[in-house]
């Protein structure tokens, strides 16, 4: 019988939120956590910090922070507010899917100097000396192809589309038609199926781009 891969996720990412206007507070407990977020109190540990902007100073120095502004912000207050040490600023009325992937993107940012290590299993990326092992077995990856992994096992199982895959790992700006991201997964998944079991590690999602997957193969 095959053996049954499983993940060991990343720890989600711990969010406090600091905001004092209370239906915009509401409203983020309700959804963050359906995003993966973890909504942690201001004593425990945290990766980042979503405050307005009469509160945020005092969490500056302990992790990134993301302002939410107030409607009537205009673009004094959000140059004092950089100024001030914030990561990103967004005003209000936001929308949530955008203030998702600012977070992330600040995340990002701040990650690369935390984990040295990264583990979806089978796969374990060490950022230190860009050694890749699938299920201890060494995997020799060039360099876009390593970039995609990590970057994708980074947040495993989470779909990325082909858009921000083409924008974190080469850099494109605007949309492209390009075959160079769905040549180099080709090239990967190959190379991480020959290391050792048969698992599909890089997943085509269909219409959408790619994520890691646990899923077991049978040739």
């Amino acid at each position: 019988m095959p053996r049954e891969p499983h993940y060991v996720r990343l720890m989600a990412a711990a969010l406090h939120l600091a905001d004092a206007e209370p239906e915009t507070r509401g409203f983020l407990e309700r959804h963050l956590p359906h995003d993966g977020f973890e909504l942690v109190p201001p004593h425990a540990r945290f990766d980042l910090v979503l405050a307005d902007s009469d509160t945020f100073d005092r969490f500056v120095a302990q992790a990134p922070v993301i302002v939410l502004g107030r409607a009537e912000a205009d673009s004094v207050d959000r140059i004092h507010a950089f100024r001030r040490g914030c990561d990103d600023y967004v005003a209000r009325p936001f929308e949530y899917q955008e203030l998702v992937e600012r977070i992330r993107a600040v995340l990002r940012r701040a990650r690369p100097q935390l984990d040295d290590v990264v583990v979806a299993s089978p796969v374990r990326i060490d950022t230190r000396t860009r050694d890749v092992r699938v299920d201890g077995v060494r995997v020799q990856l060039a360099q876009k192809e390593y970039e995609l992994l990590l970057c994708l096992a980074r947040e495993p199982e989470r779909v990325f589309t082909k858009a921000e895959l083409l924008r974190d790992v080469w850099g494109y700006r605007i949309p492209a038609r390009t075959r160079t991201l769905d040549s180099h997964a080709s090239r990967l998944r190959r190379k991480l199926r020959d290391a050792g079991p048969a698992f599909s590690l890089v997943e085509n999602v269909w219409g959408v781009g790619y994520r890691l997957s646990g899923e077991v193969h049978l040739d």
